[in-house]
């Protein structure tokens, strides 16, 4: 079997990559030319652990490969993957522009059946929409190819994607037609031989659990949020309400953490999608729209706790920040909330000094050049007035609170993931703030 898969970003490298891991021959291809050309000698442009050893062996074993020329790649090809971007636009909307493009060169190229399967995250009619422009094509053309549109969204956690890749939890697959959906059970057998949990229904549906199965996520996140501010009003233990909750077998423990609120670049995008999608058939999501009116106001929380402790006025303090990533084992900042929270401080006039295990080049093109990068996280915190943990990597875990206190200014601790100890933090002196 030969596959194409179009986008190089996120999901089109992991895909690409774990599809040749098991024999598949993979053609991987992008317009931009430096990529193509760096992703040639085994040089990846994102963080993901196990991904570029998985990249760099089947360059060497010949099953992966790198283009820029999707018209060269499409003979003798079975299926061709769309993993390009859809980028909300100023409306929340998905931008299609890129998967219209593609959907046009296949048209004016296929000469043989083809399998065209959306893995980037579309709005419900995305694939009916690509059969249209891909039939026009054709018929321009005057000439007649069979081809299939199906759907097969990802569910990759970055930090973890390649293993959800190669032992996924579930593969949703959306198709219209039995030649379609025999192609993708050959696909996708060889990831799980011992129980196979590949899901079938039709397009729409696929396309919608893509976008249904993120907004959850992002819900159950942004109640509980709302849940904690609460408990810090009211006097209650939001890690025992939490732990209460998370027992019951019908709410189960995932996503009831509280923090500063999701980022990345899947969940603020798709539920904004969504409640687009909503608002184009002339109804509203409103569970979703407090979703996101929530999670925009808790990227401010530890901020404010912050202030108010300095009764409004930290101008020249130097806070360090611990974390720029949306989460740990990822280089991603996209609508990271520690994006909001240095904003925040250096509009107030502190001083900001930022440690991330993986993430600070990407900070540095994104952010304005008065924030201090520094080597390490004891080096951020020399002359620090307070901390703020917005990223929960690993090694943030057990810091030495006796070398902390030593080199801090002030001892203020503003957890915010909630991973530290109330009262060994009091015991060792520090004021602690938490969600």
């Amino acid at each position: 079997m030969r596959i194409a898969v179009v986008g190089t970003g996120y999901v089109g490298l992991v895909s690409g990559g774990c599809f040749s891991e098991v024999g598949i021959d993979v053609t991987c291809i992008d317009i931009d030319s430096e990529k193509i050309d760096r992703l040639k000698q085994g040089i990846i442009p994102i963080y993901e652990p196990g991904l570029k050893e998985i990249v760099e062996k089947n360059i060497l074993a010949g099953r992966l490969h790198f283009s820029t020329d999707l018209t060269e790649c499409l003979s003798g090809i079975d299926i061709v993957f769309l993993a390009v971007g859809t980028p909300p636009t100023e409306d929340g909307s998905a931008d299609l522009s890129y998967v219209i493009e593609v959907a046009k060169t296949i048209g004016k190229n296929i000469c043989n059946y083809v399998l065209i399967v959306n893995k980037s995250t579309v709005p419900v009619g995305t694939a009916h929409r690509i059969k249209e422009i891909i039939a026009e094509e054709l018929s321009a053309r005057g000439c007649h190819v069979d081809f299939d549109v199906a759907s097969n969204p990802e569910f990759l956690k970055e930090g973890s994607a390649v293993k959800d890749f190669m032992s996924p939890d579930r593969v949703i697959v959306g198709t219209d037609s039995e030649r379609a959906r025999d192609l993708l059970d050959r696909l996708y057998r060889p990831f799980m031989l011992n129980n196979y949990r590949v899901i079938h229904m039709d397009v729409p549906s696929a396309e919608m659990t893509k976008y249904a199965s993120n907004a959850m996520l992002a819900t159950r996140i942004s109640f509980m949020n709302d849940i904690a501010n609460l408990c810090n009003m009211v006097g209650a233990d939001v890690h025992l309400v939490r732990k209460g909750m998370g027992s019951d077998s019908r709410i189960g423990n995932k996503f009831l953490y509280p923090g500063v609120g999701y980022g990345g670049s899947c969940f603020p995008k798709d539920v904004k999608a969504l409640i687009n999608t909503a608002k184009s058939h002339g109804y509203r999501m409103k569970v979703l729209e407090a979703v996101e009116e929530v999670n925009e106001k808790q990227k401010r929380v530890l901020f404010e706790k912050l202030i108010n402790h300095y009764d409004n006025n930290i101008s020249g303090k130097k806070i360090a920040v611990w974390g720029v990533s949306f989460k740990p084992e990822t280089d991603d900042i996209r609508e990271a909330p520690s994006l909001v929270i240095i904003d925040l401080i250096q509009k107030a006039g502190g001083v900001v000094s930022v440690y991330d295990p993986i993430a600070l080049e990407g900070l540095r093109k994104n952010i304005n050049p008065d924030v201090i990068y520094a080597k390490d996280m004891y080096d951020a915190c020399i002359d620090a007035s307070a901390v703020m943990l917005v990223t929960e990597w690993k090694e943030f875990r057990i810091p030495s609170w006796k070398a902390l206190k030593r080199l801090m200014k002030e001892p203020v601790i503003c957890d915010g993931r909630n991973i530290y100890d109330r009262t060994e933090l009091k015991n060792e002196g520090f004021i602690h703030y938490w969600i």
